[in-house]
């Protein structure tokens, strides 16, 4: 059975606003093009209220960059109280959206992702002796370059929900 090594979990969020349907492009493609993991979405629930909306969603992103080592990230992202909103930027009115977003990202460093090892006791016992004296070098690096990307893909959901939010404040009233 693969060694799944739960590493840590970041977490992020922002209120008021913000372009949800650019936020969740931005993120897909930062996984997806950018960083090359494949990026299946396990969950996408929206529940509506008169104009307000709810959304709940899952992803879980993975790369295999060996044999042995797959990276994977795990995503929530919840969003409450989620409006329509029009703004005025620069005399352009634009579209946003105004509500409480919160992010999540669970880091699992996955060992031996084929069972490769788990095939007989004794190859058990290899992949120990493995994992402790020839290579513990080798999953120190791995742990520090996926917590590495998880809290890049962090910083830069801060960033990017952040600069459209104040981008929109500058427009004035999210009321127009």
């Amino acid at each position: 059975m693969a060694d799944k090594l739960e590493l840590a979990k970041e977490k992020f969020d922002h209120a008021g606003l913000f372009d949800f349907s650019s936020y969740y492009s931005f993120a897909h493609a930062w996984l997806s093009e950018e960083k090359e993991y494949g990026v299946v979405e396990d969950l996408y629930s929206e529940k509506v209220s008169g104009n307000e909306r709810e959304i709940a969603i899952k992803w879980t992103a993975s790369k295999k960059v060996s044999d042995y080592f797959k990276l994977e990230l795990k995503f929530k992202f919840l969003i409450f109280n989620l409006v329509d909103v029009e703004v005025e930027i620069d005399g352009d009115k634009k579209k946003m959206n105004k509500g409480k977003f919160k992010g999540e990202v669970k880091v699992n460093l996955i060992r031996d992702p084929g069972s490769n090892w788990d095939v007989n006791p004794f190859n058990r016992f290899l992949r120990g002796l493995y994992d402790k004296f020839v290579i513990p070098q080798r999953i120190d690096g791995m742990e520090q370059f996926i917590l590495e990307e998880a809290r890049e893909f962090v910083d830069e959901s801060k960033a990017f929900l952040e600069l459209t939010g104040k981008r929109q404040d500058l427009g004035h009233s999210p009321d127009k």
